[in-house]
């Protein structure tokens, strides 16, 4: 397998449009590219992780604001309802089942 240019994957995509670009050991690793747009409250059956590879994600977990920054990484556990609140830019890893 070649390296994967995740900017390159998702330069023609829909923004909040997930591309799964490989399953490793039984969980999808998806990019995505994030244009400063509010995301609705959704939740999963399964922990999901948000990898921020550049700019920042403006998570909201219940009522707390969390920002997660480039580098960083935030696991949402089983269950819990999480939104996008407006102004989160940059491309984003999400793990997932």
């Amino acid at each position: 397998m070649s390296p994967i240019n995740l900017k390159s994957e998702v330069a023609e995509e829909k923004t909040w449009k997930s591309i799964v670009i490989a399953r490793v050991a039984g969980a999808n690793i998806k990019v995505m590219r994030m244009d400063g747009a509010p995301y609705p409250d959704e939740s999963h059956d399964y922990p999901e992780g948000l990898l921020v590879v550049d700019g920042q994600l403006n998570l909201r977990v219940g009522s707390e604001a969390i920002k997660v920054r480039a580098g960083e990484i935030y696991v949402v556990p089983v269950g819990v309802a999480h939104a996008v609140d407006p102004g989160s830019t940059g491309t984003l890893i999400v793990f997932d089942a």
